[in-house]
C-alpha cells in the first residue's frame, strides 16, 4: 500500500487557516486526480480542492466547521488502489457482548473515521435547509435494537458522531448504523440512547457509576428531559453545524457589535417626486437594457451626502490609533442570499451614473444569490446601504458594516398623510433608519448627514447638478 498524505495547501493571497466547510469524499471512496474532494473557506474566498491523486481514501483528518492551518494534513490517500476494495461495509453481527471481550480502542484505526458525504453546491448552505430535517425525523422514529443485539468491530462515523457519542458515553460499536454507507449518524446515537433509556423503565438496574446504557459495566439510566422538550413524532431537536458563511457573518457581525458605539437615527422622507422622476426615467432604462429600481438614486444620494460628511466615510484604524479618510467611495449594497446576508461592493460609486449604479447592483446581486461572486467584490466598502424592500417594516437598527462608520437603512415607501403648504395630502413616504460609530460620529454630525440625504431624495434633482 502506498499512502500519499496530502496537506492543506498554500491558497494565497496571504492565508494562513482555512474552515472545512464541506467534504465531497469520505473513507474508503475511490477517487479520481482532479476530482473535487473538499472545500475550504478562508476569509478570502471558498475554494474546491481536488484530489492531487488517484486512489482511496484511507482517512480523513478534519471534520465540518474545523479551522485547518496551512500545512495541516486533510486526507491519506492509497495511491496504488489495494484498499479500493476495502469500502467500508458493517462488520457481520458478532456474539453477544456478554461473551465477547471488548477490543482495544486501538482496534479503531483509519479507517473507523469517514467524513459525511455533503452533496450540496453552496458551501454551508446544506445545513440551514429542511432536507435533513426531514431525514433526521424519519431516521429518529425508527426503534433501537436492543444494544446485545448488535455488534461491530470498526464503527463508521463522522468526528461530530463521534464526539457526540462521547458526550452520551455511548459505544459506537454497539450502534446500528442507518446511514449511506453503513455510516452512524447523529440520530442513530440519540435513538440507541432513547432506546435504552425506554428499557431501562421496564426492567430498571442498579446505576453503576452514573452510566449510560450501551458500555460495558455500566447500567442502564432514564435519560431526563427538560420540560417543554417532551419529543413530538420522535424528535427531541435537530443539530447542524454552524460553519461556513453562516459562521463566518456572525462572527463579523459580533465584532462590529462588540467594537463600535452604535447609536441610531430614524427619520421620513417623502419620495413622491423620486417616484415621478423614476417612472419617467424607466423606459429609456429599459431600452438600455437596465432594470432601474430606486437603489441606484439612494446610492447617488448618499455619494452626495458623503462628499458634505467625509467623516462618515471615514474608518478607525485600531491598531495605529489613526482615523482613515478615504479620498474614493465604495458602496456596500448588503444582499440577501441563500447562505445569508453578504455585501456586495459598488466600486467609485462617485464616479459612476445612474444606469452605471444600476447595471453595477443588478450584476452584483445576481453573483451573489447564484453563489458565483468574486472576493473581490465582497471586499473593500467604505459605506453600506441595506434595504429590506417590501418587508421594510416600520423602522430597524442596523449592525455597522466593521470597521464602517455608517450604515443607512431603507424601508418600504408606503402611502401616508403629509402636510404640504397647510394642506394635508397623501405622500409616499419611506422610513430611513441609520446608525453610526458614536466614537467617531457625533450625534449632530449622523443628523446633519441624514437630513441631507432625505434632502436629495425629496428633491432628487438637485443630485443631478454634480452627476457623472
Amino acid at each position: 500500500m502506498a499512502r500519499f498524505e496530502f496537506k492543506l495547501p498554500d491558497i494565497g493571497e496571504g492565508v494562513a487557516e482555512g474552515e472545512i466547510v464541506a467534504w465531497h469524499v469520505k473513507s474508503g471512496d475511490v477517487v479520481k486526480e482532479d476530482q473535487p474532494m473538499v472545500e475550504v473557506m478562508t476569509d478570502k474566498a471558498t475554494v474546491t480542492i481536488g484530489a492531487p491523486k488517484k486512489g482511496t481514501i484511507l482517512e480523513t483528518h478534519a471534520s465540518v466547521g474545523q479551522i485547518m492551518p496551512v500545512g495541516a494534513l486533510l486526507v491519506v490517500i492509497d495511491t496504488d488502489g489495494a484498499a479500493a476494495a476495502a469500502a467500508p461495509k458493517a462488520a457481520a453481527p458478532a456474539p453477544k457482548v456478554a461473551t465477547k471481550p471488548a477490543p482495544s480502542k486501538s482496534s479503531e484505526g483509519p479507517a473507523a473515521t469517514a467524513v459525511g458525504d455533503i452533496k450540496d453546491t453552496l458551501p454551508g448552505a446544506a445545513f440551514f435547509g429542511n432536507k435533513d430535517a426531514a431525514k433526521a425525523s424519519e431516521t429518529v422514529a425508527k426503534p433501537s435494537a436492543p444494544a446485545s443485539d448488535y455488534y461491530s468491530e470498526r464503527p463508521l462515523a463522522t468526528p461530530a458522531t463521534r464526539k457526540l457519542a462521547r458526550d452520551l458515553d455511548v459505544d459506537l460499536r454497539r450502534v446500528r448504523p442507518t446511514g449511506d454507507g453503513n455510516r452512524i449518524t447523529h440520530e442513530d446515537v440519540r435513538s440507541f440512547v432513547g432506546g435504552a433509556a425506554t428499557k431501562a423503565h421496564v426492567a430498571p438496574a442498579p446505576s453503576v457509576g452514573g452510566g449510560v446504557p450501551g458500555l460495558t459495566g455500566r447500567a442502564p439510566i432514564a435519560i431526563h428531559v427538560p420540560a417543554g422538550t417532551m419529543p413530538r413524532d420522535g424528535e427531541l431537536e435537530t443539530r447542524k453545524p454552524f460553519v461556513g458563511v453562516r459562521r463566518k457573518i456572525a462572527e463579523r457581525m459580533q465584532t462590529a457589535k462588540n467594537t463600535a458605539a452604535h447609536f441610531t437615527f430614524v427619520e421620513e422622507c417623502d419620495v413622491g417626486r423620486l417616484k415621478q422622476i423614476r417612472n419617467r426615467m424607466k423606459p429609456a432604462a429599459e431600452a438600455a437594457g437596465v432594470k432601474l429600481t430606486f437603489l441606484p438614486f439612494i446610492v447617488r444620494a448618499v455619494v452626495a451626502a458623503l462628499k458634505k460628511h467625509p467623516v462618515l466615510n471615514s474608518a478607525l484604524d485600531e491598531s495605529t490609533n489613526e482615523l482613515v479618510t478615504r479620498k474614493y467611495i465604495h458602496m456596500g449594497i448588503a444582499a440577501s442570499t441563500d447562505q445569508g446576508l453578504m455585501v456586495p461592493v459598488v466600486k467609485d460609486a462617485d464616479r459612476k451614473s445612474i444606469l452605471d449604479i444600476a447595471r453595477e447592483i443588478d450584476r452584483l446581486g445576481n453573483a451573489a444569490k447564484s453563489g458565483t461572486i468574486a472576493s473581490a467584490d465582497l471586499a473593500g466598502s467604505t459605506f453600506t446601504i441595506t434595504s429590506l424592500g417590501t418587508q421594510g417594516g416600520l423602522f430597524a437598527t442596523p449592525i455597522l458594516n466593521h470597521p464602517e462608520v455608517g450604515i443607512l437603512g431603507v424601508h418600504q415607501i408606503k402611502k401616508k398623510p403629509v402636510v404640504k403648504d397647510d394642506q394635508i395630502v397623501i405622500g409616499e413616504v419611506m422610513l430611513l433608519s441609520l446608525s453610526f460609530d458614536h466614537r467617531i460620529v457625533d450625534g449632530h454630525v449622523g443628523a446633519a448627514f441624514a437630513y441631507d440625504i432625505i434632502g436629495f431624495l425629496e428633491n432628487p434633482e438637485s443630485m443631478f447638478l454634480d452627476m457623472v
